[in-house]
This record gives structure tokens, C-alpha cells and sequence, in this order.
């Protein structure tokens, strides 16, 4: 068995889906209606790239139509099919006993669709949020993650990042920062560019001190 590691941090930069809440069933529905929707073939059998902004993913499959045009219709359907949305497990707890100075999230999903999926699943809104419709290149580009840590008033390299997606472990590495990878979405062999990785985040504590931020967690062997 692993023993516990404890990280010393000055900020935190979750990414959302597959790391605070799962929508997976939302995204595989309403991927799948759009598709049907512009004529994609197989629409039925089509399954969304975990972590791609919304708006590279309409380029990929439909680059003869106006991507906002298209990046609007699913995020409509996303912001409305709310029906399956949870929390992952630790989620509640741990965000609530962040100190709101110290944590963003940075997310490929739009603004819009990140403040409904928050609201709906009663998690708390951080102060700091970069989402994919503010960013010039998402994920695994490090643009992300490294604005995220501006935002927090941090270096890259004094934030950890909590992923669970490798283009968002790319992305943080890139970046500069440290990377918790967490299960869910992906295997821990998918996730191996990550620093550790943990089964979820039930099992992580971080406690707030006159130095930052010490994280402890037992990561998988």
C-alpha cells in the first residue's frame, strides 16, 4: 500500500467534468443529438472527446458551418439536460473548506454551461474561473492552466493541478504545474504524465496555513 504524501501548494485549479461532478451522461446524449442534428454520420454511436473545448470538437466534425453557430446548439441542449448530473465523491466537503482565495476552476466547457452545471449540482461558484470560451488555445496547451494560476496571483509552478483527462494533465504540465491526476474518466496508465494519481478525491485533505496550502493523499502505487 502507498504511503501518504503530503504537497505543499499555493493554489489550487480543478478542472470540472470528471474531476468536481460527472456529466457524462448529459455530454454522450446531447453529443449525440447534435450530431443527428447537422447529419454527422453514425450519430448514434458518437462519442465526445473527454477534455476538447466544445467549439474544436463542432470545427472537427462540421468545419463547413459557423462554429458558433454550432458551439450555441450543444451548449443550449448541455445547459437544459441536467437530469443525471452529480457530485463525485469528497467534492462538497473539500471545496467548501478552501479558502475562496485559493482555488479556480479551469474548465473547457463554456462560462454559461459552467455556472449551470454548478448550480444544479449546489457546489459553491469560486471567485476565479477560466473557462474554454476565454482562452485563445484549450487544453492540453498550456494557456489554460497558466492563466489560471495568474488569476490566483501564483507562479505555475507553486499551484498543483487536478485533472482527470490527458489533455488536462498535458495541459498543466505544459504549464509548469504540479498535476493530482484523478480517476474516472480515464485509466491511471492514461493519466501517467500526471505527478500522482488517486482513485478520487474523497481520500485528499488540504488544510490552510500561514504558508499556503498543504495537501495530503495517498496516491495509487
Amino acid at each position: 500500500m502507498s504511503e501518504s504524501v503530503c504537497v505543499s501548494a499555493q493554489g489550487i485549479l480543478f478542472d470540472m467534468d470528471g474531476v468536481l461532478i460527472s456529466s457524462i451522461g448529459s455530454v454522450r446524449r446531447c453529443w449525440q443529438r447534435w450530431a443527428k442534428m447537422y447529419g454527422v454520420p453514425n450519430a448514434d454511436e458518437y462519442e465526445v472527446p473527454h477534455g476538447m473545448r466544445a467549439i474544436e470538437i463542432v470545427k472537427i466534425l462540421r468545419p463547413d458551418i459557423d462554429p458558433r453557430e454550432g458551439l450555441r446548439a450543444i451548449e443550449d441542449m448541455e445547459v437544459e439536460d441536467i437530469a443525471d448530473l452529480k457530485v463525485l465523491p469528497g467534492v462538497k466537503t473539500l471545496l467548501e473548506s478552501l479558502p475562496p482565495e485559493r482555488w479556480a476552476i479551469v474548465t473547457s466547457s463554456t462560462h454559461r454551461l459552467l455556472l449551470a452545471r454548478l448550480k444544479a449540482a449546489g457546489l459553491p461558484l469560486p471567485d476565479r474561473i477560466i473557462s474554454g470560451d476565454v482562452v485563445e488555445r484549450g487544453k492540453p496547451d498550456p494557456e489554460p492552466y497558466r492563466r489560471g494560476a495568474g488569476l490566483l496571483g501564483f507562479r505555475p509552478e507553486e499551484c498543483v493541478v487536478v485533472e482527470d483527462a490527458p489533455s488536462g494533465v498535458g495541459s498543466g504540465v505544459a504549464a509548469g504545474c504540479r498535476v493530482l491526476g484523478v480517476l474516472g474518466t480515464h485509466s491511471a496508465e492514461e493519466l501517467h504524465g500526471a505527478d500522482w494519481v488517486v482513485g478520487s478525491l474523497e481520500g485528499l485533505s488540504v488544510t490552510a496555513n500561514a504558508g499556503g496550502l498543504e495537501l495530503r493523499f495517498v496516491p495509487l502505487a
